[in-house]
């Protein structure tokens, strides 16, 4: 398991993302100890997709990145698609929800679901 801080770490989350994770958290009674799982799989109209969804278990190998109180864990396969990338959270006309700014994405899908390198 490596662990980084936000300053060092290869995946970064805004302010408005992390009020966000800790509202979900807090209307859904979910443990403060379970982190933030951000993952990579195979799938959409462009080839990857992106995954959301609290975590209890860091496992070997996983990258945790921690920001005002909530952990990221992201595992070293999904890490190489997604360094460099900001999570952000969108409330706007255009679309409620996580927002993957990913520098890594050469094409995209039309509903921005799915990316590939």
């Amino acid at each position: 398991m490596n662990n980084n801080e936000i300053g060092s770490a290869e995946i970064d989350i805004t302010d408005k993302a992390v009020n966000q994770v800790k509202r979900i958290k807090d209307e859904n009674d979910i443990p403060a100890e379970y982190g933030l799982r951000i993952g990579v799989k195979g799938g959409g109209c462009s080839g990857l997709t992106y995954n959301l969804g609290f975590d209890p278990e860091i496992k070997d190998g996983d990258t945790v990145i921690e920001k005002d109180g909530i952990k990221l864990i992201v595992d070293g396969k999904s890490l190489f698609y997604l360094s460099g990338t900001m999570l952000d959270f969108s409330d706007g006309l255009n679309g409620k929800g996580f927002v993957f700014n990913n520098p890594n994405a050469t094409k995209k899908c039309g509903c921005g679901e799915s990316f590939g390198v």
